[in-house]
């Protein structure tokens, strides 16, 4: 909608994960260094949470570009798995070709994929997003995948990538086993007021902006009000807000702008629409609606007036320095105004001071 008259080449706050799009907080950064070394380092189980929209797959999939060559990697997006379905896709996505589909088969495969890697002097990873949905026994049974070690390694490093409710399930006491193995903790913060201009302007250039397109400082301020850093909702609230600045053609997008844009995003305002040009044709059936009110209303006044036996001279004499709303409180006060079939609404009634003087 908006692209052209930006001069953008594609939606700069997309909410499908891109990764030209990528932007690293100081606090993924930080992730993402733990995580390279529990991996590394054969550390075991490691855990990230983080609220919805802080950019835990946006984590993975930067993590995944930056592990050596040398780590083979399993990553499972859909944790809403079965014992069995959830071993099914493991022993799938190492790429391991298990000769039997029971589930001691595809265990004695994976063991079998882990004592090689090991002894090419590899590693081999687990990553699973959204692991907050994981059942007990789910979890249960990756605690027991962990057993697959020698004396002195583990073979199998897993991450769990998870909302906040992550690590109160495994605080639970079905899983205080799995819980004590966990060797790394780490919660993924949201951006920080800089860290959302940045992220922004970054997304801006990246789609193509020249640096017509500006967001004003209060315009930040409130984005980073509204959303608290979090970048699914900063991608939400920047492009209603360039919707909005597109519908009022505006290059730079203010507070106001944010604002209205917020208002719609909760459902407190009318979705932003473009308004179309009147058609000729409707603004002359406008105009004929005009010319029938002035009509009706020049009529009426003809009809009180020559009830009152006022002349139309005097009547124009009389009231040619008068407002709309004097005019209106005499004639409404005269007694044959009840002969006369005229709506007069109460809720507007004009107080008798605004005319204090009546004219005889």
């Amino acid at each position: 909608m908006y692209l052209d008259f930006y001069g953008l080449k594609e939606k700069p706050f997309s909410l499908t994960p891109d990764p030209q799009f990528l932007f690293l907080s100081q606090s993924h950064r930080t992730a993402i260094e733990y995580l390279i070394y529990g991996i590394e380092q054969r550390e075991g189980f490691i855990v990230i949470t983080g609220e919805i929209g802080t950019g835990k797959t946006t984590l993975c999939r930067a993590l995944l570009e930056r592990l050596d060559k040398k780590i083979k990697t399993a990553v499972i997006f859909n944790s809403f798995l079965s014992e069995g379905k959830l071993l099914e896709s493991i022993v799938k996505d190492f790429g391991i070709v298990s000769k039997g589909i029971t589930k001691y088969d595809r265990i004695n495969a994976l063991n079998q994929f882990l004592l090689e890697t090991l002894s090419k002097g590899e590693n081999a990873v687990l990553i699973i997003d959204e692991a907050q949905n994981l059942s007990i026994k789910v979890l249960e049974q990756i605690r027991m995948l962990s057993n697959l070690e020698t004396e002195k390694e583990k073979m199998l490093q897993v991450v769990f990538l998870g909302q906040l409710e992550l690590d109160e399930k495994l605080r639970s006491p079905q899983l205080k086993q799995l819980n004590q193995r966990i060797s790394i903790r780490y919660r993924l913060l949201p951006l920080n007021q800089k860290e959302t201009e940045n992220y922004i302007y970054q997304r801006l250039n990246i789609a193509g902006s020249n640096g017509n397109l500006i967001f004003s400082r209060s315009a930040i301020e409130e984005i980073y009000r509204i959303t608290q850093g979090i970048p699914r909702l900063i991608n939400l609230l920047c492009d209603r807000s360039l919707i909005a600045g597109y519908i009022q053609g505006s290059f730079t997008i203010d507070k106001d702008l944010v604002k209205r844009a917020e208002k719609e995003l909760q459902g407190n305002q009318p979705p932003i629409a473009i308004v179309k040009p009147m058609r000729p044709w409707r603004i002359f059936s406008s105009l004929k609606f005009s010319w029938r009110t002035l009509l009706l209303f020049l009529l009426t006044i003809f009809i009180i007036l020559n009830l009152s036996g006022i002349s139309w001279l005097n009547w124009a004499k009389e009231f040619s320095h008068k407002s709309f709303e004097q005019i209106i409180f005499y004639l409404s006060s005269k007694s044959y105004i009840s002969k006369i079939p005229f709506i007069y609404d109460e809720s507007n009634k004009i107080k008798r001071e605004i005319y204090p003087e009546k004219p005889e």
